[in-house]
């Protein structure tokens, strides 16, 4: 159980891979570790990295989320501190979302694009902190997308009625299967999209750990965390979300 322990926080924090570093080792290791076992419906599926990772940066945000809750119901009349911070990042929300959904914007949507471009930027930074990007994995990218489109898909139905199932016959009935590839498409181009950049960004660090001789290893990767880490974690979790919001949009008008 010990040794379970152990080799389960190496693969999570990444502690295996800098003493590898340390040591000279010249083995890369940025794959997904299968770590606890279980039993589903007769077949053994695992906890993985990925799993507990996302379940690191969830906690954490649930734990801010229920701090600021906490600031808001007794707010201050004059706000300071943390109270200005939730209120500065409501605000940013409410902007980025009603900026790009202009009429169609409602309180819905900004808890739903708040929730997932948070999520998203912080799995994609979290890298930083010694765990696993989840958005590496292409289980969380795509499961974050079908929720996507399924919200596209709902506001399609509920806007058009049967005009959702019938723009699948323009502008002649023949289209019909590339209308169907082009609303797929949009799982794909969303999931892989993510998935790809972030993907890049950790095996390029890890090779850079591992390849590198230890005198350039001082300095440089702060660059390149800055960059892949931050820059481009923030870039995809904009992306995402202003597809989203733009597809959206286009169901709604129809």
């Amino acid at each position: 159980m010990v040794n379970m322990a152990a080799s389960a926080l190496e693969s999570v924090t990444g502690i295996g891979s800098m003493q590898m570093v340390l040591t000279g080792e010249k083995t890369v290791d940025f794959f997904i570790h299968e770590l606890i076992p279980y039993k589903f419906f007769g077949q053994t599926v695992y906890i993985t990295t990925t799993h507990i990772c996302e379940f690191i940066i969830i906690l954490g945000i649930v734990i801010f989320a229920l701090i600021a809750r906490y600031k808001i119901m007794h707010a201050e009349e004059v706000p300071r501190g943390f109270q200005n911070v939730v209120e500065l990042l409501v605000e940013t929300l409410q902007k980025y979302v009603y900026g790009s959904m202009g009429k169609h914007g409602t309180k819905c949507y900004v808890n739903y694009i708040g929730t997932i471009v948070l999520l998203i930027f912080l799995c994609n930074i979290s890298g930083l902190i010694g765990l696993r990007p989840p958005t590496a994995d292409y289980g969380t990218t795509l499961c974050l997308a079908i929720i996507s489109v399924v919200m596209i898909q709902y506001n399609n139905i509920k806007w058009n009625k049967w005009g959702a199932f019938t723009s699948l016959f323009e502008p002649i009935f023949l289209f019909f299967p590339i209308n169907v590839v082009g609303e797929v498409a949009t799982v794909v181009s969303l999931s892989l999209r993510l998935f790809g950049n972030i993907m890049a960004g950790t095996v390029m660090i890890t090779l850079y750990y591992t390849l590198m001789p230890i005198f350039v290893k001082i300095g440089i990767p702060a660059a390149l965390h800055a960059y892949l880490d931050v820059f481009s974690g923030a870039i995809q979790a904009y992306v995402f979300t202003m597809l989203t919001m733009v597809f959206i949009t286009n169901k709604i008008e129809g």
